[in-house]
């Protein structure tokens, strides 16, 4: 029997995926657990038609995310913290929030879950933070870390 998957089952396929499976794991396994359904003529077609409007969206969201990224690769934040004059180390660390902060100040609206730091900013300097803003499409951000 044909069906499609709901959800990804291990050693058969992924979400979306129309498999051949045996009549007993097709009705007394996967479509009772609802990872299945049967797959007719018209639920082919709903299938086609919601891939078809999801590449249409998922496509829109990589562009904006690819626009933002340009953005951001040529934004240089300053981020002004406590250090000590003398040693150059900042008391406390530079996170993903003071640079999601700086970066509202600037314009941009990103969200700091998806800011990641290569390093721990411990001292003044330069530094990269790199924003995942799509699971293809990544930002590096260059921000200076300066005594208050």
């Amino acid at each position: 029997m044909e069906i499609i998957l709901l959800e990804d089952v291990a050693n058969l396929g992924y979400k979306d995926d129309v498999v051949k499976v045996k009549n007993g794991y097709g009705l007394n396994y996967l479509i009772p657990q609802g990872k299945a359904i049967v797959a007719t003529p018209s639920a082919k077609k709903v299938l086609a038609e919601n891939l078809k409007q999801r590449a249409h969206k998922l496509a829109k969201i990589k562009a904006d995310a690819e626009e933002l990224a340009a953005k951001l690769n040529t934004v240089s934040l300053t981020i002004p913290t406590k250090a000590n004059k003398e040693t150059g180390a900042i008391y406390g660390s530079v996170t993903n929030i003071q640079i999601a902060e700086a970066l509202e100040k600037a314009g941009y609206n990103v969200d700091r879950k998806i800011i990641s730091v290569k390093e721990t900013v411990k001292a003044l300097g330069e530094y990269v933070a790199v924003a995942r803003l799509h699971k293809e499409v990544a930002a590096e951000v260059k921000f200076s870390v300066v005594a208050e």
